[in-house]
């Protein structure tokens, strides 16, 4: 995986694209069946390493519906979340999405377990029984 993504790298700087006007953006649902779309999101921890920030756009999109049993984009937003936080755990640094705030609050989350505890979270006591 990426091959293409790399040759497309090397014509833009042929081309005097500056590496640091390119995002990597492997197609989230561009031309792809939805298993190779789920596969993408498997796989995309092997694009990291290859110098440009990764983006994932896999916001409601209907390959979540069908794994959903066919809901409604509307009804798409917990998909939509799971796939933002496996693609961060794998290396994406930008998540196109519609629902912004509910995605920013997941990612906190996912950012807390993935990257570092906030200090805030490190130095609170036990919440008590209820957890």
């Amino acid at each position: 995986m990426g091959r293409g993504l790399r040759e497309s790298l090397l014509i833009a700087a042929r081309h005097g694209i500056g590496a640091d006007r390119v995002v990597v953006d492997p197609g989230f649902g561009f031309g792809k069946t939805p298993g190779q779309n789920l596969e993408l999101v498997r796989r995309l921890g092997e694009l990291d390493g290859i110098g440009r920030p990764l983006l994932l756009g896999a916001s409601r999109k209907s390959t979540i519906g069908l794994v959903l049993g066919g809901a409604p984009p509307e009804l798409r937003l917990e998909g939509t979340l799971a796939l933002c936080v496996l693609a961060v755990a794998a290396g994406a640094e930008i998540v196109r999405v519609h629902d912004v705030a509910e995605v920013r609050r997941g990612l906190r989350v996912a950012d807390a377990v993935l990257r570092e505890i906030p200090e805030a979270v490190r130095s609170a006591r036990a919440p008590g029984s209820t957890g």
